[in-house]
């Protein structure tokens, strides 16, 4: 079979060992269940398109098992029934693949044109199926939770969702690809890395060529992606004015304000071992595009404890950040809080491992392994070429590796360029602010300044002291410097010229 003489005879060792467990889980399905109980969903994707050959290599060898020889399995007999769902949002080309496809390799087609669910209904309901094989991969919005065995959700049609590729990597999906030298939708030709429907996909932006000529623009192909977690790249964001993986996008011209929590994880914290000096700089940072902190938390290395404070936030601020709890130890248990946090299951990571191993190279121990463990279907990771391991982001939370000042500034640093382009932190207006001193004692200050407070709702208005005999310090903060000036102007005409002293 050529599948599978492709394979052996590549010198790709990863590609080996995922083409070995994915014929594996095939094989074991196709003894589970008798040919008229599986089914292939077929789609006309790159992931489909992998899963279709690893099929057919699959029951080849499973029928040449059966027999003990190969010679009475013709490589052209595919009987698995294969399901397609035809819609009328679907490319040209993926529906020309699929057809064309399905004449080379004599698939026996259903063709759906209902929804997913009520298709499936209907197929079920006519037919034996107990097994469905499906091109999910890790990382894909619907891999949350599955194994490569895993029955249907409640609701659902009843039967068992096989995910032969599930492990696999967006690098290994082309490896297959192009060492078995099959073919493919050739909107993957264009620059197209993921595809969706005609109203929210695009080539994919990191693949563009650049040309002075300003004329068409013209894409590399999907292979040449340089990394593979940008894969979804070219799904076109939609401009609404709700949340999007956790983050809301707002006017940026607006005076709408955005909310942040920032979680420091730490025993050595709260044991009053070590000083953290990290909050204060990122709280002025946030402040400095606009957002306001809404909640300061320090939590035990501790999963429950970290989940917990990372599920209340998730849902109450437009975005969390955590430090702290980040790596190969035991008490390094931030990563795993907030995959508690989200309720997915821990996963390896073969990227952010590749990642890992260039950054610690023969220091790797076991150990690493864990720490390519990452929340399940939720992980994006944030690329830049200044940091010499990506940020982990699931949702709206973004988890810092920063230990010191110098660090931090340097992942905030890469963030803010990153917001610029892919807007995964909105950048706002930022907070200005004006300082009074006074030697007025607090119960002379306090009602003028009440009435101050009512009078602009829209601004933070508060006193400190350095020291309880140092000089009262009463802190302006807004958006709109004329808005300020003039609230301080009218706590300062309360009382007697001199009185109050602006400060930096």
């Amino acid at each position: 079979m050529e599948i599978d003489k492709a394979i052996r005879e590549c010198e790709d060792s990863r590609l080996k060992t995922k083409y070995t467990n994915a014929i594996y889980v095939i094989q074991r399905a196709l003894t589970l269940y008798s040919i008229q109980e599986v089914a292939l969903s077929f789609n006309g994707g790159k992931d489909s398109t992998v899963l279709l050959h690893l099929l057919r290599a699959g029951y080849f060898l499973h029928r040449a098992e059966e027999s003990c020889s190969q010679d009475v399995v013709g490589e052209n007999t595919f009987p698995i029934r294969t399901i397609y769902f035809e819609s009328a949002s679907a490319f040209p080309e993926i529906n020309s693949f699929t057809y064309e496809t399905a004449a080379t390799y004599n698939l026996q087609m259903d063709i759906i044109r209902l929804d997913f669910k009520s298709g499936l209904e209907a197929l079920l309901k006519a037919n034996p199926i107990r097994a469905i094989f499906l091109g999910v991969r890790i990382g894909d919005p619907t891999a949350v939770g599955q194994e490569q065995f895993s029955p249907s959700s409640p609701g659902w049609p009843a039967f068992m969702r096989v995910n032969p590729i599930l492990d696999w990597s967006y690098r290994d999906v082309w490896a297959f690809l192009l060492v078995c030298e099959v073919r493919y939708c050739s909107l993957y030709d264009q620059g197209y890395t993921s595809i969706g429907s005609i109203h929210d996909t695009v080539p994919n932006a990191l693949l563009c060529i650049s040309n002075s000529n300003n004329s068409e623009e013209k894409f590399k192909p999907a292979y040449l992606l340089p990394d593979g977690r940008l894969e979804r790249a070219g799904r076109a964001k939609k401009q609404l004015s709700s949340i999007s993986n956790g983050l809301k996008f707002k006017d940026l011209n607006s005076d709408s304000v955005l909310t942040a929590s920032v979680i420091a994880v730490g025993d050595e914290i709260l044991f009053g071992t070590v000083e953290d000096k990290l909050w204060s700089l990122l709280c002025r940072k946030l402040h400095s595009i606009g957002w306001a902190v809404s909640l300061l938390a320090v939590t035990r290395n501790d999963i429950d404890s970290v989940a917990e404070e990372v599920e209340r936030r998730k849902s109450t601020d437009d975005m969390v950040f955590i430090y702290g709890g980040v790596g190969p130890l035991h008490s390094d248990v931030t990563v795993a809080g907030v995959a508690k946090a989200f309720g997915v299951r821990m996963a390896p990571d073969e990227e952010f491992e590749e990642h890992l191993r260039h950054l610690i190279d023969e220091k790797c121990t076991s150990d690493k392994n864990e720490m390519a463990q990452l929340p399940e279907g939720i992980t994006e990771l944030l690329h830049h070429e200044q940091l010499p391991v990506p940020l982990i982001k699931c949702g709206n939370v973004i988890v810092l590796t920063a230990t010191n000042v110098a660090e931090l500034d340097l992942q905030w640093d890469c963030l803010i360029e990153s917001a610029k382009s892919n807007a995964d932190l909105v950048l706002m207006a930022p907070f200005v602010s004006k300082c009074l001193a006074t030697t007025l004692s607090d119960v002379e200050i306090a009602q003028p300044l009440s009435k101050v407070c009512l009078q602009y709702p829209d601004m933070n208005i508060g006193g400190y002291r350095g020291s309880r005999k140092g000089p009262l310090i009463i802190r302006f903060e807004g958006k709109d410097l004329t808005r300020i000036e003039t609230a301080s102007q009218s706590l300062c005409q309360n009382f007697l010229s001199g009185a109050f002293s602006q400060i930096e």
